[in-house]
């Protein structure tokens, strides 16, 4: 096998095997030397005359993950699910023997029996979202490794992704949330628990998603509100901070630390899971309906009108902002064209 060249914007390798030689372009170098290590297998196998069809080199599903995760899932703002996803016992839970079979033998219908078995043991959206991440794992082995001519990923119908929730939060379930979590509103947070109970109660007044309170630093908190650099769809926004907002953010010393909370996604997961969990809320409230409970009430008490309200959340397509979270009933449509 020759070292690849560089010709004009492109690169060249030529792989030569007994009387076969094959030759390939690529955008770097890297992805020549990678079909090649692959070509020159392949060119063996063609070569032997005592195998009657053509054999791939064993590459399995996980070890593409893995390679997937360190050349593209660890640049991701999602780089922990896949990371949770990736863990070998996890893994090998979800898939049992498909994680270590070879990627060259895996097929649309082992794919599809996959998901169906998955759809008796979780929800639709999770099985809708997994099988999102291993198209993509997939994609990159077809159209960047040059591994693969079919995604068997792609081939599979996902489930139906199940409505967006409106589910508010009354206020006798805040407190039932706040005493899982051994915390009482006003104080400073100590514990790990008691920190989620805290951005409990900022997510309702600020409307953040949990992530985004997790990565506050403290470099980026103001008088006024909160600069965050990224959020989830790639942009940066400031987050305004009412009254109550920012004497919540006044109870957490942060002259000496980086980092608001010291959690990290998966702490904070477990922490809120393993107490949350023992109560009679157990699936009925997720963290994440706090945003629905905190731009409910941005509407009917502080009377934000929807673009402004947009500009708060980080919405880009004011119609998602609408149909997902702004949500009120005819009855409170009703008493605003009413009120005097």
């Amino acid at each position: 096998m020759q070292k690849p060249v560089k010709r004009g914007n492109a690169w060249r390798i030529q792989v030569r095997y007994k009387n076969l030689r094959d030759t390939a372009t690529r955008d770097t170098a890297r992805e020549c030397e990678q079909w090649a290590a692959i070509r020159l297998l392949e060119m063996k196998a063609e070569y032997d005359p005592q195998k009657s069809i053509e054999r791939k080199a064993y590459f399995s599903f996980h070890a593409l993950f893995q390679k997937y995760y360190d050349e593209v899932g660890c640049k991701k703002r999602g780089k922990s699910y896949i990371q949770q996803q990736l863990k070998i016992k996890t893994f090998k839970k979800y898939f049992g023997d498909l994680a270590e079979k070879s990627i060259y033998d895996i097929e649309a219908i082992d794919v599809r029996n996959w998901r169906d078995k998955r759809l008796q043991e979780v929800a639709a959206g999770t099985v809708h979202r997994q099988m999102c991440l291993y198209t993509s794992v997939f994609n990159y082995a077809k159209n960047e490794l040059f591994m693969l001519k079919e995604n068997p990923f792609a081939q599979v119908i996902k489930p139906a992704k199940p409505p967006a929730r409106n589910r508010l939060i009354s206020q006798s379930e805040i407190e039932t949330i706040l005493e899982a979590l051994n915390y009482k509103a006003g104080t400073t947070p100590k514990t790990p628990r008691q920190y989620v109970a805290w951005a409990f109660l900022f997510a309702i007044e600020t409307a953040m998603r949990k992530g985004e309170i997790i990565g506050i630093t403290c470099n980026n908190i103001y008088a006024d509100y909160i600069h965050l650099p990224m959020t989830k769809n790639g942009d940066s926004r400031n987050v305004p901070l009412s009254t109550e907002a920012r004497a919540l953010l006044d109870l957490v010393p942060h002259a000496d630390r980086v980092k608001l909370i010291p959690h990290t996604s998966n702490s904070f997961r477990l922490c809120w899971q393993r107490a949350v969990g023992k109560t009679e809320l157990h699936n009925l409230v997720h963290f994440h309906d706090t945003r629905h409970e905190a731009i409910t009430r941005l509407v009917n008490k502080r009377k934000l009108p929807v673009e402004i309200l947009a500009k708060v959340t980080g919405h880009r397509d004011i119609r998602t902002l609408i149909n997902t979270y702004y949500n009120p009933t005819a009855s409170d449509i009703a008493k605003m064209m009413n009120a005097s």
